[in-house]
């Protein structure tokens, strides 16, 4: 079977590499900003990457806010869309969990959400869809735009929130509460403190799990209003 050109290989001082293209430039792009945060993304530095000269990306990418809009439209492609065999709460509840879920993994796509002027298709299907779902639910095209914000603000806010944590992994929680807890003016800051002690300290205790109590209770909301 012939080789297509797109997935055709070169030849460069003796060693063979991959073909460039853009979901490749893409792909790096995401990984040097997952591994070493969005500040060390540069076109020198995504160009070592790929083992190509920086200008060769620009046959890929017009410049750095397509590169950045091409990055957060490939997480959107990733994102479990609404599915229509789910009733409306249901569908949207599943896609909210999905879309945190990339927004975790990728904690540098929250500061460039709205960069980019034109977003690309897999951003733009993911809001149809997600909006085609409130408004074959029942909801009013208002109560879809009030919903579409409340939800999509939880999201990216909850996302925000879990970047500026004192802790990478859940194992982590209860080592550093405990040192807040010690160094805390109890008497100065009684419920804080009754919170770290009495709820965040206890077994089981996942802050990630405040994310969908926190989901249920938007959607009940919103199933209110809609009723």
């Amino acid at each position: 079977m012939k080789e297509s050109k797109a997935s055709r290989a070169t030849k460069r001082d003796g060693v063979t590499r991959e073909r460039l293209n853009r979901e490749r430039v893409l792909t790096a792009a995401i990984e040097v900003a997952d591994r070493d945060g969005l500040d060390s993304l540069t076109m020198r530095r995504l160009g070592e990457e790929l083992g190509v000269e920086a200008m060769s990306i620009y046959a890929h990418v017009a410049n750095k806010d397509d590169l950045l809009t091409g990055m957060v439209d490939t997480i959107f492609a990733g994102i479990e869309l609404p599915s229509l065999s789910d009733d409306w709460r249901t569908a949207i509840r599943k896609r909210s969990v999905s879309f945190r879920d990339a927004l975790s993994r990728h904690p540098w796509a929250t500061s460039v959400k709205d960069s980019g002027t034109s977003p690309g298709p897999a951003t733009l299907r993911h809001l149809d869809m997600a909006l085609g779902t409130l408004r074959n639910g029942g909801l009013s095209l208002a109560l879809t735009a009030h919903a579409i914000s409340a939800i999509d603000s939880y999201v990216y806010g909850f996302s925000m929130r879990e970047k500026t944590l004192p802790f990478k992994t859940e194992e982590e929680i209860p080592i550093m509460t405990q040192i807040l807890l010690t160094e805390l003016p109890t008497a100065e800051y009684p419920y804080l403190a009754e919170l770290t002690a009495n709820q965040v300290l206890q077994p089981g205790y996942h802050y990630a799990n405040e994310f969908e109590f926190g989901l249920d209770l938007m959607l009940d909301a919103i199933a209110r209003e809609r009723d």
